[in-house]
């Protein structure tokens, strides 16, 4: 029987979330070419690990360069790890429909292995339906997929039998301990739950017509109910919740960046026949669930995330402001130094405690 949720509809708004681990996540979207967008994502990567934090993630994305800048997840991250020494990477996610599983299975024990034990692996079935066609997969099938897919990469990294009787190598079976599935859903973080996987919740989600001014919150808050109730007895719950955070030093500064960022999403989504309403920078802001400003202005939007009192793990995005280089750099810093700190977060260091296992 799985655990008990506690409700925290009635808590104040004021309660302060205890956040046990801190993380950076980047799409690569930074204004330049291929190559460039890798350089500045390793250093981007690079700063959050001299700041302390306790992890990085990427985006898996194929085709949109205006979606994502990586196609190559695991190859990337191998380049990270010769470039860093601590921090935990992370994939986030894995299109597992798309791929072969076994060699994901291979290709994640290999990188873990380079990085020294650092890999944690974020699965899911996908959102840009497009690519299916071109893999030659149908996108209606995209969950049956992941599914089938997601077995198979546990049954091979747990060392089991695999068609013709062969097993991987090299093994990793501390692998399968580190899974997060990442959904959208309510069902999904059910399912993920019943697995005793991690839950990755997204920045931004859908509103549906009938609930159109609904929090984040609103939206997230059930499917961390539907995974708790639904997690093993004795299995600790991971539940990173992804959130856009941009800290500036001043707050002018910081909307005048938005307003370039937010408005050039708007338009790419209205090309998409996506349209969102208002057209006012604050419009925006609130539309893509952005907590923007100075380290206190910060630090009072995300207290108010009810979703956050429950999460193990909060890990900041750029996007969609995607502010220049030297902008990010400093807003990792000003999160690592005085907001997350705010959050009930400590460096590891200083907690003694050890990184995600």
């Amino acid at each position: 029987m799985g655990r008990r949720s506690t409700s925290t509809a009635l808590e104040p708004e004021t309660t302060t979330p205890s956040i046990k681990r801190l993380g950076f996540f980047t799409r690569l979207l930074d204004q330049a070419d291929a190559a460039e967008r890798y350089r500045l994502a390793t250093a981007q990567i690079a700063q959050a690990e001299k700041c302390g934090l306790d992890s990085a993630w990427i985006a898996q994305h194929h085709f949109h360069e205006g979606e994502g800048g990586l196609p190559a997840p695991f190859v990337f991250l191998a380049h990270v790890a010769a470039h860093t020494s601590r921090i935990r990477l992370g994939t986030g996610i894995v299109t597992l429909p798309l791929e072969l599983p076994i060699r994901v299975a291979e290709d994640a024990v290999v990188t873990d292995l380079l990085s020294g034990g650092r890999l944690e692996v974020g699965v899911g079935p996908g959102g840009n339906l497009t690519a299916f066609t071109a893999f030659g997969l149908d996108s209606d099938d995209r969950h049956g997929l992941f599914d089938r897919h997601l077995a198979l990469l546990k049954t091979a990294w747990s060392g089991g039998e695999l068609a013709g009787g062969d097993r991987l190598y090299p093994a990793s079976p501390t692998l399968v301990d580190r899974i997060w599935q990442a959904t959208f859903t309510v069902a999904g973080a059910r399912r993920a739950g019943a697995a005793g996987d991690g839950l990755m919740l997204s920045r931004t989600q859908p509103r549906s017509p009938d609930a159109p001014r609904a929090s984040l919150a609103d939206i997230q808050n059930p499917m961390l109910d539907a995974y708790l109730e639904a997690l093993p007895k004795g299995r600790e719950p991971r539940i990173l919740a992804s959130r856009t955070v941009f800290v500036a030093d001043d707050h002018t500064e910081a909307m005048k960046l938005a307003e370039t960022g937010l408005s050039r999403m708007r338009h790419r989504l209205a090309a998409t026949g996506n349209l969102l309403s208002g057209n006012l920078v604050g419009d925006l802001i609130a539309a893509m669930d952005v907590h923007i400003g100075t380290p206190d202005e910060v630090i009072a939007s995300l207290r108010s995330d009810t979703t956050l009192r429950r999460a193990t793990d909060l890990t900041m995005q750029v996007h969609s402001i995607d502010p220049p280089h030297p902008y990010i750099l400093r807003s990792i810093e000003l999160f690592a130094d005085k907001v997350a700190p705010a959050l009930g977060w400590v460096p590891k260091a200083e907690s003694g405690e050890r990184q995600i296992a």
